[in-house]
């Protein structure tokens, strides 16, 4: 003898649909403000790649490797950048040169006071710009603290205008 498999009341399965839509339309747009974040690049620093006025999509996460486009918070960038408003949340865009472990690049031997084959520390990274000339970097500021990174750039939004 089979067992016999009853529905729920009515009352039970439209409460628990309901409850299903509720969670779709709330759920993914809070945890999207949690992990995701739009910034907009406004400095020359970045070029070409990224113009003043693109606008790129963030995902939060400490977690960046060498090649990474990455947002750093401000206030944590030891010294803290020229031009940067002195305010919370201001936000730095650079690429991630080496991280904890890989060789330090060249280009900020002396201003870590490293030689070839030292590598970088634990809790640092190195980060440049794509553009030397307009960029302060890792040129200037040595190490920066690898908690610094707000996240990593995964897509663009919108180009910026490019400058000639």
């Amino acid at each position: 003898m089979r067992p016999v498999r009853r529905r729920p009341a009515a009352p039970v399965r439209r409460s628990a649909v309901v409850l299903a839509l509720v969670a779709l339309a709330v759920v993914p747009p809070v945890v999207a403000r949690r992990r995701l974040l739009v910034v907009t690049v406004s400095g020359a620093s970045m070029g070409p790649t990224y113009a003043p006025g693109t606008r790129v999509l963030v995902v939060r996460g400490r977690r960046a490797c060498p090649g990474d486009v990455v947002v750093l918070d401000a206030e944590r960038v030891s010294p803290a950048p020229p031009g940067i408003p002195a305010r919370p949340g201001g936000l730095v865009v650079k690429r991630v040169a080496a991280g904890p472990g890989h060789p330090v690049p060249a280009q900020v031997h002396d201003v870590v006071q490293a030689g070839p084959g030292d590598v970088v520390p634990t809790g640092r990274v190195v980060v440049l710009g794509d553009a030397p000339a307009a960029s302060v970097d890792s040129r200037l500021w040595g190490y920066v603290r690898a908690d610094a990174v707000v996240g990593r750039v995964v897509t663009v939004l919108r180009r910026g205008a490019v400058q000639e």
